[in-house]
């Protein structure tokens, strides 16, 4: 294990090994203090990203965060590794990737080019250049970075923001599930998907929603995706018993033990991946997995030690989780940010930068990347701070953001973003909806030609077919 050393301000600091060079490398968050692997003063953090920069980018391939030996996403990094896209890059350390990550982004050919590089980056990689990369960094880098995926929308697309109808109800009654559908549908949002957060796991409630939401797409003839955030089993359960799946969800880690503290395993969910692949669903594309992340996850279930028994910072280990999403080819992937509550990422601030590491290392990493920009109501934070993360990822090219009624979940109770915030988000930064969505919108009578929400009498629109039942 190498040991790091770098002289500032008349002091020398020493680093025992790369965990704890990432870990007290990190901008400050809760999470980390917590953890105890933060450091102990701003003078100690800077000491510490001097030192991170001159990492040669080959180290993360020899000194394993988490041991290969006792964990499957750590073999999975490694095996996995693409050694020709890599060669590009082999000789730089990680000040220099952050270098090379700008100047590509100006570039007329920054897409083509970020993308054969990512195969060749371990999310180790992207944690660690993350790290010494400002607001500005993180979102030119982000905004140059295009990945697209595809079910019956186009997520990803230039000039386009997606978003997730999120229409969860407390006890899951299909009135209330509709209402809050036929909402957002008014206001242009559930391109991504309309995804319920299920109040009962009951595989019968979770058919009954899945069979709601088909039915709503169906009778109105909408080109989107629908999904029932319920556990990967029960979701290949249902699959095997004829129910209208369209996108198989699962939340995912960074290290095996965080995935097993989920339910879930590398293997499981590959079965889930083919599960959904094998209703072969899609009109306009194949990617069927919908997976979430979040900053602390780890460390909320205690498997977030790694290499000498020594704690992982939270953000490292959420770009190991961008590993296990991309092996999926899934179609959305979001972190969570601010959902875990204060401990993990304390106020505004944090939350703002969580979600930009997040997005760019999602999208370097090959990720169609969305964000639900959130909070807990216990955290030092508020819809302020939610407005300024959606701008900043807005202009990032995040693929895709969530979208409550009221921007408040009357269900998992928190605040996010609501059907109005993804308006104005489009509006001001002159972006559309999902080509497909668009297009449907439009022969409503939705949106004008350039994508604006119109108002729409109900009763002399399709959508009172939905609205009259309600």
């Amino acid at each position: 294990m190498t040991v790091y050393r770098q002289r500032l301000g008349g002091s020398t600091y020493e680093f025992d090994g790369l965990v704890e060079l990432l870990g007290k490398a990190s901008p400050r968050r809760s999470g980390d203090e917590l953890a105890r692997c933060a450091a102990e003063s701003d003078i100690e953090r800077a000491a510490a990203q001097a030192t991170l920069v001159e990492v040669p980018l080959s180290t993360f391939l020899t000194e394993a965060v988490v041991p290969y030996e006792t964990d499957e996403v750590t073999r999975l990094i490694i095996d996995g590794h693409d050694t020709a896209a890599f060669a590009s890059v082999a000789h730089m350390t990680v000040g220099d990737l952050r270098d090379h990550l700008l100047e590509v982004a100006a570039r007329e050919d920054s897409e083509t080019a970020l993308a054969a590089l990512s195969p060749g980056l371990t999310p180790e990689m992207a944690a660690a250049v993350s790290k010494i990369m400002r607001n500005q960094d993180l979102i030119a880098v982000s905004r140059a970075n295009r990945v697209t995926s595809a079910f019956r929308t186009t997520i990803g697309l230039p000039g386009r923001l997606a978003t997730r109808l999120q229409p969860n109800h407390p006890v899951d009654d299909p009135r209330g599930v509709a209402a809050a559908v036929l909402d957002g549908l008014l206001l242009g949002c559930g391109d991504a998907v309309v995804g319920i957060n299920p109040a009962s796991d009951s595989p019968h409630a979770v058919a009954e929603l899945l069979h709601l939401l088909d039915d709503i797409r169906q009778r109105l003839d909408i080109p989107i995706q629908s999904c029932v955030l319920t556990h990967i089993t029960t979701t290949i359960d249902l699959i095997d018993k004829g129910a209208p799946v369209d996108l198989v969800f699962q939340s995912v880690a960074g290290t095996e033990g965080a995935n097993r503290s989920f339910g879930v395993n590398l293997a499981l969910l590959r079965e889930g991946n083919d599960a959904g692949r094998s209703l072969r669903r899609g009109t306009v594309g194949t990617n069927v997995m919908y997976l979430e992340t979040g900053q602390g996850s780890a460390l909320s279930s205690g498997t977030h030690l790694g290499t000498g028994g020594r704690p992982v910072d939270q953000q490292t280990l959420e770009a190991r989780a961008y590993a296990v999403a991309r092996a999926l080819d899934p179609l959305l992937v979001n972190t969570v940010v601010g959902f875990i509550g204060p401990e993990y990422l304390y106020d505004g601030k944090q939350i703002v930068r969580a979600g930009l590491e997040d997005q760019f290392c999602g999208k370097l990493l090959g990720l169609p990347m969305g964000v639900d920009v959130c909070y807990t109501n216990h955290a030092e934070a508020d819809q302020d701070d939610m407005d300024t993360l959606l701008t900043l990822l807005a202009v990032a090219g995040a693929a895709f953001v969530i979208t409550v009624p009221g921007a408040d979940d009357i269900m998992l109770g928190y605040q996010s973003l609501s059907f109005h915030d993804a308006l104005y988000a489009r509006d001001v930064l002159n972006l559309r909806a999902a080509p497909e969505f668009e297009d449907w919108l439009q022969k409503q009578g939705m949106t004008d030609n350039t994508g604006r929400i119109l108002p729409v009498d109900i009763g002399s629109s399709p959508l009172r077919a939905l609205g009259g039942g309600l």
